[in-house]
């Protein structure tokens, strides 16, 4: 029995001294990578700036059309279509809420049809027309569904409003808005976190019903 022990103590001390040598090894090769990057990269990654180096170098070309402008830029490859418009372009209307796909605040239109902007990379809108909130109306002329918003007080704080609207358009235009029930199952994705949500389907029915070209 003691030999069965002593044998027994002996594997674990093996098993001890193996762990306790693999975590020294890690750390002396972190170390060491540590202590061989030059000072320069330390202080660059530091402060930010590879990540800025990389994106000069990382850009390429892009061409969309966004309210009837067409634009030529020089974007990211990671870069949203979303932080491409109001970062780029200066479009604040189109808002970031969520960040995630699950809010809708960023809705726009892209050929048409309505999509999560902060879903969707610019590279992937190459030689597509965007409309966003601020193509809606003609000059001083509101888009109907605008005034419709303003006349049910179809917003509170305002911020969920631009994406409620691109997808009001959009829930008429692709044929959803023929009863209460449905335009609200449509109008999901969009959240509004104030309620404003029976004012917004009464602004949605008056266009539909007035029969407005949206």
């Amino acid at each position: 029995m003691a030999s069965k022990n002593s044998s027994n103590e002996s594997e674990k001390d093996v098993k001890i001294l193996d762990g306790t040598r693999r975590d020294f090894l890690k750390q002396s090769t972190l170390l060491t990578a540590i202590a061989l990057t030059p000072a320069p990269l330390v202080r660059a990654a530091e402060n930010g700036w590879d990540e800025k180096i990389a994106a000069v170098y990382e850009k390429v070309p892009l061409n969309i059309e966004v309210n009837g402008v067409k634009h030529q830029l020089s974007v990211e490859p990671r870069a949203t279509l979303l932080d491409l418009l109001r970062e780029q372009l200066d479009l604040t209307g189109t808002k970031k809420g969520c960040d995630h796909g699950q809010c809708g605040a960023c809705t726009v239109h892209v050929d048409g049809h309505r999509i999560n902007s902060c879903l969707t990379l610019g590279v992937m809108v190459s030689g597509k027309k965007i409309t966003t909130i601020e193509g809606l109306a003609k000059g001083d002329q509101l888009h109907p569904m605008q005034e419709a918003f303003l006349k049910h007080d179809g917003f509170q704080c305002g911020y969920c409003t631009p994406g409620q609207i691109m997808s009001a358009v959009a829930c008429i235009r692709e044929g959803h808005a023929n009863s209460e029930t449905e335009i609200r199952e449509y109008m999901s994705g969009n959240i509004c976190r104030c309620g404003a949500y029976p004012n917004i389907v009464n602004a949605i029915q008056e266009v539909k019903d007035g029969g407005q070209t949206v």
